[in-house]
């Protein structure tokens, strides 16, 4: 029988690399986000299926779970860091979409598909945080409050469901080097993005984060990873990044 995958934000990023790496463990990957001509085309690579879905919209998700037959792993991907502002001048409405995004998109998508997940022989909810959920920095209040929020919800639900045969796993990578997260994050401020990341030794990849989800999504069922941290080696810590000496002053 064939089992079957849901990736939100699938269109770019480590939603698309998770498509991809779940499609070649043998899933059918139903790719899901706002870009139509993105996912079409990933469906297309690797035999999938795709939906348009907003996640801060309820009948989009309510579309999506309509879509969906079976559902044997969920991974919650959407989201993303808007701002890099200190509290004092701090923008409420990029809060605002980063609870939606994050906080809020989870919640609906989760509650929307944990009927198929629970009617199948056993049900996989992966959640893709950050370590932003459990360490605070200067200029990332907004993004780290969701994150925390949202960590509070995967634990949450795990409590909510013990005893039920469905896992829920928190992946929270560090540093990771994709296409648009920094780009979104500076509102495509080039130069800024490109200074995360500036002299750091192998930041991680999107298909790193990827391999993070197969690994965990493939131990037997019985096996729950509760939460697993995933930084690059040259990061030891959400504040100790090693960087080459011509990138030292901007950390």
């Amino acid at each position: 029988m064939t089992r079957t995958a849901v990736v939100t934000g699938a269109s770019s990023g480590i939603g698309a690399a998770t498509a991809r790496r779940l499609a070649k463990d043998g899933y059918e990957v139903l790719v899901a986000a706002r870009r139509e001509d993105r996912l079409a085309a990933l469906a297309r690579e690797i035999g999938g299926r795709a939906i348009r879905l907003d996640v801060t919209d309820p009948e989009s998700v309510a579309a999506l779970a309509a879509a969906v037959t079976s559902c044997d792993v969920l991974v919650n991907n959407a989201g993303g860091a808007f701002g890099a502002d200190q509290v004092a001048s701090a923008d409420p409405a990029e809060w605002q979409q980063m609870f939606d995004v994050n906080v809020l998109g989870t919640l609906r998508v989760t509650k929307a598909l944990l009927p198929a997940l629970r009617s199948g022989d056993g049900g996989t909810i992966v959640t893709i945080t950050s370590t932003a959920a459990f360490v605070n920095y200067e200029g990332g209040a907004g993004y780290s409050a969701a994150k925390h929020a949202e960590h509070a919800l995967t634990e949450t639900l795990r409590l909510e469901l013990c005893g039920e045969p469905v896992r829920v796993i928190e992946i929270a990578p560090g540093m990771v080097r994709t296409d648009e997260f920094a780009l979104n994050r500076f509102h495509g401020d080039a130069g800024k993005a490109a200074a995360v990341y500036g002299g750091v030794d192998r930041p991680l990849t999107a298909e790193d984060v990827a391999e993070c989800v197969s690994l965990a999504v493939g131990l037997p069922q019985h096996v729950n990873v509760d939460q697993l941290v995933v930084r690059p080696l040259a990061q030891a810590a959400q504040h100790k990044v090693h960087r080459a000496p011509l990138f030292a002053g901007q950390q």
